[in-house]
């Protein structure tokens, strides 16, 4: 039997990679520093948003962004059935109540299920860019801005009060990049944040970014001054700001975390984002289009979108969906898959499935687009290095498979 070695999703990690790290930790600034902040500064430029601010993780930015707005105890934040643990988790951590809805055939959340779980308790709404496409944002926008909804919201903060509705939170992590009706993601809603863990497009081995885009009533230069003492335990210097001369004297003003970004990680951000737009995600688009141009050839395949007018994704994840395969033969292809050496996954085990949500009284039969979508998806490797020799090998060992299950 041929054996190949054909991974999932590796990061990629050359040369100017490991120059611009390397001359990081030369520099003697390992924590947050120079880099850091210039690397803000071009993602800023990058996506068009006024204020960024990086962070060690997408999960800790979703979370500053809840307790910032005030989520708590009693509160209510919907998000989609189907996406990684992390965009709900976070809202378990501020001790509030994940309501989970149902996504609509391109993997989304559903527009008119969100409409159906607003409730008085609802304080926002965490649409997830599932595999770097964009959700519904204009559907999603006006939803929170309709008279009928803003009659619902009952703030019980001072955040909550000038923004006078509910808040839109993208969970963004697959989609920088990506464009929706010719519009960059980071600016589509309130508040977009970012992941740059060691899968995504743009690595910084772990890390994230908080994209501040709120109506000009907020001071958003000083609520990112504020974010950044929060992610620091409430530290109003950070060390770059101390190591200035008379800088050492601080203070703490609230029991904040510990959410920074490293100048070590910012470095390879630097580089990647240099070279995001004309390189990193021109091959992540050739290979999309050469997926679909070679599945396209079998009924059995149904291709994922990535590309629609002036929408397009960030080319993250191919969600591959397999038309008359159960969920059983579905597992049985990714282990012939793996055992010809050719690493493939599922995005995602719908959040009812896991145990934890299914405590909290979540079934997985409340959300049917989510299980069907679950039981027939497939995510192809995608990566920067990832040849087209072996894209025609994923999509030929990939054929045999589902066509030695289902008989043709």
């Amino acid at each position: 039997m041929e054996k190949h070695n054909i991974p999932f999703s590796p990061p990629r990690i050359d040369q100017k990679i490991i120059d611009e790290v390397s001359a990081a930790l030369s520099s003697g600034w390992i924590t947050t520093g120079p880099r850091t902040k210039r690397f803000e500064e071009m993602l800023a430029d990058y996506t068009g948003c006024g204020e960024v601010l990086c962070v060690n993780s997408a999960t800790a930015g979703l979370e500053l962004m809840l307790r910032w707005f005030g989520v708590g105890p009693g509160d209510e934040v919907i998000v989609p059935a189907y996406t990684y643990a992390a965009t709900a988790n976070v809202v378990v951590h501020c001790g509030a109540k994940p309501v989970l809805v149902d996504i609509n055939s391109e993997f989304n959340i559903d527009p008119r299920k969100i409409r159906e779980a607003v409730t008085s308790k609802t304080k926002a709404i965490i649409p997830v860019d599932l595999a770097g496409w964009p959700c519904a944002y204009d559907e999603i926008n006006a939803l929170v801005k309709n008279e009928s909804v803003r009659a619902l919201f009952k703030p019980a903060s001072e955040n909550q009060k000038q923004l006078g509705r509910i808040m839109i939170l993208t969970d963004a992590a697959h989609s920088l990049g990506a464009f929706y009706k010719g519009i960059r993601t980071g600016v589509l809603s309130d508040v977009t944040v970012f992941s740059f863990h060691a899968v995504k497009n743009l690595t910084t081995g772990e890390g994230g970014a908080v994209c501040l885009n709120l109506p000009g009533v907020f001071d958003k230069a000083g609520i990112k001054d504020y974010l950044r003492i929060k992610s620091l335990h409430g530290q109003t210097k950070d060390a770059y700001s101390k190591s200035k001369l008379g800088g050492w004297k601080y203070d703490i003003i609230e029991p904040g975390y510990k959410f920074n970004m490293t100048d070590f990680q910012a470095a390879m951000g630097i580089v990647e984002l240099q070279r995001y737009d004309s390189d990193m995600l021109i091959r992540r688009k050739q290979i999309f289009e050469l997926y679909s141009r070679l599945l396209s050839q079998y009924e059995w395949a149904i291709l994922p979108p990535f590309r629609n007018g002036k929408t397009e994704s960030s080319y993250h994840v191919f969600l591959l969906r397999i038309k008359g395969l159960s969920e059983e033969k579905r597992d049985k292809v990714i282990g012939i898959m793996t055992g010809k050496g050719v690493s493939v996954n599922v995005h995602y085990i719908p959040l009812p499935m896991m145990t934890y949500y299914k405590t909290l009284g979540y079934n997985i039969n409340d959300y049917p687009v989510s299980l069907m979508t679950y039981r027939s998806e497939i995510s192809l490797p995608v990566y920067y290095d990832l040849t087209d020799r072996n894209v025609e090998i994923v999509v030929r060992e990939l054929a045999g498979a589902v066509e030695a299950l289902i008989g043709r």
